[in-house]
């Protein structure tokens, strides 16, 4: 193997390396005929508090033989092993590739005495290869599983999504542990006309044993189970789940419960979904799983998935912005930990699909109908969903937009040329008085992504003549238009926040200006007014005689 050869590949690894994310993420899955224009899509919220977000891009081509790429250990970054190079790769960008299959993760832990630190890939590892070397799904699937067998596994349980423009799949991986070098694994695929998703918990309970068009698993998923003595019934009652992820109250209350949140929006009886609020409330005799995947009473948009990416619960028993530990601004956000302990009581905090501590976040949208391209996008931006806008990214694209590349986003150091940076100064001024300032923000959403959303009709007539090469121009060249219109409407809106909410009092504001000589004062909304007046008794009473005093 030449010198430059193993140059470049040991770059792309570790590039991939860099990026790997936390362990606390989310996936939302739409089947093509539960979409309303026939597109496979799938999501992630990548979360971890102290990880800058960015994104990486792999190019494909030839290779020649004897070619191998060194995988690197996450956060040291020594060469740990070689992979054998195979003799084509895809293109990648993100958590795409040129033939419109994405592959994204949530990590469920499980069994960790199953871990095996000896094996050399990690998941996203794992992702990164399947991806730069699967035109489709179950190809992906197969080539992910294999590479575990021959060169080990070291992360813990994972749930993985694997979709292309066809298909949409829920692979599910737990390692043997130490001294056993493969891993033991399942993967069902999800109906087309239905919806799924999984955020940190095994999804997959019973499984079918005889049907290799929509479910494979390895040969001892219930051998090795019944080994370890974490199953001893019979193999059409085995539950990977149950063997594998045992139920505990906080792996269903902070994961499952935004899976629950998700389906509950798209039912048209909410009843349907509330029957499952005992398991979500941890009374696993009365009720012990969701369903893998729903029917949904509509079809999805790519914009109402963008839109499930920003759940807090709303609407819900487990709404975050309805109660007294929403502050006085019914803000879904709280700070760290998630439990505390008063009294001698344990309390927790919801987990929401939506959070501050995502890394970066990506709807990617798989249309069969149209060439490969132009026909996948993956719309990403770096942090919290709810409060960044999605920026369409083309498969066909070439490079990396500068705001998302690496050496911007670093975790330790401010950029103006960071999308990570610009979004988290934006979302951090907003979060303390939430409900008085998120609809400037909503305001700047809308219009990008309803931009985006506009202009996508006339990318496919431009496009629609051009040649390969020209279309790969195309491509980049208006994905780093989109990044950089997202970059300088995100200046714009720091710069309109500061002005007009300045000091607690709000200006009012037109077409992004504020209206001088005019302000108001919104205070604390009557909930919290009401916890102050219980929480602090008489302190703050006004004497009789001063009751006609007016507010400064």
């Amino acid at each position: 193997m030449k010198l430059k050869q193993l140059f470049v590949s040991m770059m792309a690894l570790a590039a991939m390396q860099i990026s790997m994310p936390a362990e606390a993420c989310t996936n939302l899955i739409v089947g093509k005929n539960a979409s309303v224009d026939g597109s496979v899509i799938c999501t992630y919220n990548c979360d971890g508090y102290g990880f800058a977000g960015s994104m990486s891009r792999t190019p494909g081509g030839r290779h020649e033989p004897g070619e191998k790429i060194a995988i690197r250990s996450w956060g040291r970054g020594d060469v740990r092993g070689y992979v054998d190079q195979v003799e084509y790769t895809y293109d990648v960008i993100g958590y795409i590739n040129e033939k419109q299959v994405s592959i994204v993760e949530t990590t469920f832990d499980g069994r960790l005495e199953l871990q095996n630190r000896e094996g050399l890939l990690d998941y996203d590892t794992m992702i990164h290869l399947g991806l730069e070397r699967a035109a489709t799904a179950r190809d992906a699937i197969i080539i992910m599983t294999d590479l575990l067998q021959e060169y080990g596994y070291n992360s813990t349980g994972e749930t993985i999504t694997v979709c292309d423009k066809n298909e949409a799949w829920i692979l599910e991986i737990m390692g043997k542990g130490p001294g056993r070098k493969g891993a033991v694994w399942v993967a069902v695929r999800i109906p087309d006309d239905c919806i799924s998703a999984h955020a940190n918990i095994s999804r997959i309970r019973q499984f079918p044993l005889k049907d290799p068009k929509n479910c494979l698993y390895s040969k001892d998923v219930i051998s090795f189970a019944r080994e370890m003595g974490y199953f001893s019934g019979k193999d059409a009652d085995f539950s990977f789940r149950d063997a594998y992820c045992p139920l505990t109250f906080e792996n269903v209350r902070y994961a499952d419960a935004r899976v629950w949140s998700f389906f509950r929006h798209h039912v048209a009886d909410v009843a349907e979904m509330d029957q499952y609020l005992p398991y979500i409330n941890g009374q696993f005799d009365v009720c012990d799983h969701l369903p893998l995947y729903i029917k949904p009473d509509k079809k999805l948009s790519v914009r109402d998935i963008m839109n499930d990416m920003r759940d807090h619960f709303e609407g819900t028993a487990l709404d975050m912005t309805a109660d007294m530990s929403a502050g006085p601004w019914s803000s879904p956000y709280r700070p760290l930990p998630m439990n505390w302990e008063v009294d001698g009581k344990k309390y927790f905090r919801e987990r929401a699909i939506g959070t501050p501590q995502s890394g970066f976040t990506l709807v990617s949208q798989l249309r069969g109908w149209l060439p490969d391209d132009v026909g996948g996008i993956m719309y990403f931006n770096c942090d919290d969903a709810n409060m960044i806008a999605y920026v369409p990214v083309y498969c066909g694209a070439q490079e990396v937009p500068e705001a998302f590349r690496r050496e911007n986003n670093l975790s330790n150091e401010f950029s103006e040329k960071s999308a990570f940076w610009v979004n988290n100064v934006v979302a951090n001024m907003i979060y303390p008085r939430y409900s008085v300032m998120i609809g400037d923000l909503r305001d700047a959403q809308k219009e990008l992504e309803d931009f985006y959303a506009a202009d996508q009709e006339q990318v496919l007539k431009d496009v629609e003549k051009m040649t390969k090469r020209e279309k790969a121009a195309y491509l980049t060249n208006k994905t780093n238009a989109y990044t950089k219109q997202m970059m300088e409407r995100w200046d714009k809106l720091f710069r309109l926040i500061a002005v007009k909410h300045n000091d607690q009092i709000v200006k009012p504001s037109e077409n992004g200006v504020v209206i001088q000589g005019q302000r108001s004062t919104p205070g604390y909304d009557q909930m919290f007014r009401e916890a102050i007046s219980k929480g602090t008794g008489n302190r703050y009473v006004m004497p009789e005689e001063s009751k006609d005093i007016k507010s400064l």
